[in-house]
């Protein structure tokens, strides 16, 4: 087993220091980075010391998953958005784009290796997404919306002459709407 990264061995702090000092300047000027971060680890008494090589992969690794992190992150506003979830989702918003930004990039290394994605991990994922929505409360309003909009379908049948009262009342009781 290969010993742990450098980078993974920095104190939580300094790490989030580290990700957003990458982000600021733009995921470049990986040296004065190195010098930087070394600067904090001594003036905390840390050992500890990070190459520029080591900074830049960790750079180009995290850069790739915050790009990813946006992207499954517009997905999910868009989606959440369109099923009109906002105020809920708000509230589980954080697993849910932790979820999604995993979700889509494995979806996505499977496609640029040319792999098939397997059914089973898609199972799982979707799995993952639909307990996270069951416990937010975002199934129960997305089955509520359902519900209302064959409901009006019905009333709108009605009211065309396409079929009577009677049927429609019977088809909001079999699907379980009355």
């Amino acid at each position: 087993m290969p010993p742990p990264r450098k980078v993974d061995l920095l104190p939580a702090d300094l790490r989030r220091w580290l990700q957003d000092e990458l982000k600021t300047r733009g995921f470049s000027g990986y040296e004065d980075i190195a010098e930087a971060l070394n600067f904090r680890l001594e003036e905390e008494g840390v050992t500890l010391r990070v190459h520029r090589a080591s900074v830049q992969r960790f750079g180009q690794e995290y850069q790739e998953f915050v790009k990813y992190q946006e992207e499954a992150g517009a997905w999910a506003a868009d989606w959440i958005n369109s099923q009109g979830l906002e105020d809920e989702a708000n509230r589980h918003g954080v697993l849910f784009q932790m979820l999604t930004t995993l979700a889509f990039k494995f979806m996505k290394d499977q496609m640029v290796e040319g792999q098939e994605i397997d059914p089973k991990e898609l199972h799982f994922i979707g799995r993952m997404m639909k307990d996270i929505m069951a416990s937010s409360g975002l199934r129960e309003k997305m089955m509520e919306a359902e519900r209302s909009a064959q409901s009006d379908k019905l009333d709108q049948a009605v009211a065309a002459g396409e079929i009577d009262k009677a049927a429609a009342e019977k088809a909001r009781e079999i699907m379980g709407f009355g």
